[in-house]
């Protein structure tokens, strides 16, 4: 059984309401559907379905910032707490507040090795220019939206496992 303390914690930084539901019913697609008569019926005649735990994929935590100051100040807050998020996924452009760019300098002086998905249907910026102030860096990637809900889901499961060759200190 899960504690909710072992979720991957992602934090979702978009001035969009229906960005964060998107994630939320992409990470946690347990919360999206409910269990139907043919899964009742299956569980009638075979029982509960095994569950091996290599197979059994890791749960998200996701939360919500609505612009890039509160996006910071729930970074801040999680590493006061001792519970870091592994991943922030966060837009580009979120009017009237800071965009993408000032966002993710303000999260770096915080958080330097923070996982970051930079997402945008626009190109306000290009990744030359992105590399030269932030550096080409395994932390740092980039989403287009309409996104494809696997590559979401994918970019989650690989940017917030637990590093093994990271150090436990802090």
């Amino acid at each position: 059984m899960s504690n909710p303390t072992d979720k991957r914690r992602i934090l979702v930084i978009d001035d969009s309401e229906a960005i964060h539901t998107d994630f939320r019913r992409i990470l946690n697609p347990e919360q999206r559907r409910g269990r139907d008569d043919l899964d009742l019926l299956e569980e009638a005649l075979f029982g509960p379905a095994p569950t091996r735990s290599h197979d059994v994929e890791p749960e998200f935590q996701v939360d919500s910032a609505f612009q890039g100051q509160e996006g910071l100040s729930k970074v801040r807050e999680a590493l006061t707490e001792g519970r870091p998020y592994a991943l922030v996924f966060l837009d580009y452009r979120m009017p009237p507040g800071w965009n993408g760019a000032e966002t993710l300098r303000r999260l770096r002086a915080v958080a330097p090795t923070l996982n970051v998905v930079l997402c945008s249907a626009y190109s306000d910026y290009s990744w030359t220019e992105i590399f030269q102030e932030f550096g080409e860096h395994q932390t740092l990637r980039e989403l287009r939206k309409p996104f494809n809900g696997q590559e979401v889901r994918q970019l989650a499961l690989t940017l917030s496992a637990p590093k093994e060759t990271a150090s436990r200190s802090g």
